[in-house]
């Protein structure tokens, strides 16, 4: 499947607050919701992007579905608390890094949404192994993931890591792990870039179990 230029020059995304405003503008959008059908709850901005982006993808945006940044697994707790106060008989559903569990598991059994004896999943909430980056990344592969770099005019900046003497000799996944965190901006442009790209049946399991979880209620 060809890669399509999805993003201008290097700007993110419109209407996806980025930075230090990021937190206080992911409580805001939460304190405007009127009347969300379900609410799935992802670590950060670009987690958020590519949720969004799967949606309308399949079809399922703008239908009720919010997806909101918590600011990373420790600000769960708190989102959690506010959703329960403000939103009691919405569903929730949510990504987590598997790195996190323990963490995600606390914030979960703490306002009642699982038993010490349940697996996180029956509250809604799906592992990613490393993080969704990482399984975007390996969805596309290297093949994939270049042609998507040369298409949005990032190939040559790419190609500059790969010659770096530290660089050099990793292998291609690893390469291709620090330019996308290297720029702040590069994961935020590429979730909407991957997401759109990567053939549905390649598409990371939790991404599709998330989402396939809020448009079930």
């Amino acid at each position: 499947m060809p890669a399509r230029r999805l993003t201008d020059g290097r700007t993110v995304p419109e209407g996806y607050p980025h930075g230090p405003v990021a937190a206080l503008a992911a409580t805001a959008a939460l304190d405007a919701l009127t009347d969300p059908r379900a609410i799935v709850l992802v670590e950060g901005v670009s987690d958020q992007i590519a949720v969004d982006t799967l949606a309308q993808r399949l079809g399922a945006g703008d239908r009720g579905i919010a997806v909101v940044p918590v600011g990373g697994a420790q600000g769960l707790r708190r989102m959690l608390r506010t959703i329960r106060v403000d939103h009691p008989a919405v569903p929730l559903s949510g990504l987590y890094d598997i790195a996190e569990a323990r963490v995600i598991r606390r914030a979960l059994e703490e306002v009642g949404l699982l038993t010490p004896t349940d697996e996180i999943e029956v509250a809604g909430f799906f592992a990613c192994v490393s993080d969704l980056e990482d399984e975007l990344l390996r969805a596309c592969g290297p093949e994939l993931i270049e042609a998507c770099l040369a298409d949005n005019g990032d190939i040559i900046a790419f190609r500059k890591l790969q010659k770096q003497p530290e660089w050099r000799d990793r292998p291609i996944d690893a390469q291709l792990r620090r330019w996308m965190t290297s720029g702040a901006r590069r994961k935020l442009r590429y979730a909407r870039i991957f997401v759109d790209t990567i053939p549905l049946e390649r598409m990371p399991q939790p991404l599709m179990a998330v989402l396939r979880r809020a448009r079930q209620t």
